[in-house]
């Protein structure tokens, strides 16, 4: 690889993780083609990995570490613990960047959570008057991509998104987006140990 091509490459990475950072986008794949496309490289092929994006997003994140941004962590966190609590009879899980301790601006949290059927969280909510709405989430499988339903409502302070697996999914992890091997989770007793140490 050229100088250049390394040059580039670097550029690419950055911008990716200042858009992910700044602008709220979650998808690395979308966040790579905008930063070539905006730095003039969107013919490249000489894309970085989504592992050197992630690795660039926990570094632009520590350079800007503030406690503004510990406050959101915080915030986001007490939501996620929130919910999990209301969900706790499906075994929820946190995932994605507010177990990360990645802000990225959306107020937004994803939990997992396991059942025999989406309907049963939805009733769950609806006895407890809560409102809501569907989605569907593809997720990577040791079987290929996978459409799990969604249901997402209101919290306190953000919105939560909890996708539904079947109940032996937890067992098995979808595969993270940036690496490829089984997506993190953590469950109540987890968070609420980050929200005691603030990490």
């Amino acid at each position: 690889m050229s100088t250049n091509d390394l040059r580039v490459r670097h550029l690419i990475t950055e911008e990716a993780a200042r858009i992910i950072l700044d602008e709220g986008v979650i998808d690395y794949g979308l966040a790579k083609r905008k930063a070539a496309e905006r730095l003039g490289a969107a013919q490249t092929r000489n894309l970085p990995r989504n592992a050197e994006i992630d690795d660039a997003v926990r570094a632009r994140q520590r350079l800007f570490d503030d406690d503004s941004r510990r406050t959101e962590l915080l915030r986001l966190r007490t939501v996620a613990l929130d919910a999990m609590k209301l969900l706790e009879p499906f075994e929820p899980r946190l995932v994605g960047p507010v177990l990360d301790g990645v802000v990225n601006g959306r107020d937004e949290v994803t939990l997992h959570v396991f059942a025999d059927s989406v309907e049963e969280i939805i009733f769950h909510l609806e006895d407890r008057g809560i409102r809501w709405r569907g989605e569907e989430r593809r997720l990577r499988t040791a079987q290929g991509h996978t459409a799990y339903p969604v249901v997402v409502f209101p919290g306190p302070a953000a919105q939560v998104e909890a996708v539904v697996f079947p109940v032996k999914g937890i067992r098995q992890a979808p595969q993270s987006p940036v690496d490829g091997r089984p997506m993190r989770r953590a469950g109540i007793k987890e968070v609420k140990g980050l929200l005691g140490g603030g990490k």
